[in-house]
């Protein structure tokens, strides 16, 4: 599945940003680094099952154990103490990162109810794109028996590009639906 978006990019999307950005040498051709994908669990600190649903969410999804993130320091308006579970994250690379990506466009998001496109408003001025997602729900690997709540997570993609126009052609060519405006 990954080696399908894996060609699309060696192929078609090196040649058409080489040709529209005019670059002189191959590795000047922006490409994607990494994908991570986050959620945080505020009353993990509290309940002990959101965080193993979370987990177990999260492997279904990407293919991989996520790794927990620890409160750094203590808080007490929010009840939260030092070194307490308070989210989950994967960081998917090369091949699984292809095929989350895949999967993720022409899967996933076609799933979510009045779907117009992504907002390009994600771009942080460095070439990279985070959107975030309501539910976990839009993909096919989780059953709606099986999840207990409701809950969104934050999808960053790390590109290579120095701008954001870069960045926005690569994921463009890629076929990531943005929205017209």
């Amino acid at each position: 599945m990954a080696e399908g978006l894996y060609e699309l990019y060696k192929n078609k999307v090196t040649l058409s940003l080489t040709e529209h950005f005019k670059y002189n040498n191959l590795h000047q051709v922006p490409k994607i680094e990494k994908i991570t994908i986050n959620r945080g669990l505020g009353e993990a600190s509290q309940n002990a099952k959101a965080l193993e649903a979370s987990i177990n969410e999260l492997s279904l999804i990407t293919g991989q154990k996520p790794v927990t993130t620890l409160a750094k320091k203590s808080i007490a308006g929010f009840k939260l103490r030092e070194q307490v579970p308070v989210g989950v994250m994967v960081t998917l690379r090369k091949y699984k990162m292809y095929s989350f990506l895949e999967k993720l466009i022409n899967l996933s998001l076609p799933r979510i109810r009045d779907f117009r496109g992504i907002s390009s408003s994600g771009f942080d001025g460095r070439g990279n794109f985070n959107m975030g997602l309501k539910e976990q729900l839009i993909f096919p690997e989780l059953e709606y028996d099986q999840v207990e709540q409701i809950r969104g997570f934050n999808i960053t993609i790390v590109t290579t590009a120095k701008t954001d126009e870069e960045a926005f052609k690569l994921l463009k060519d890629l076929g990531m639906p943005f929205e017209t405006t």
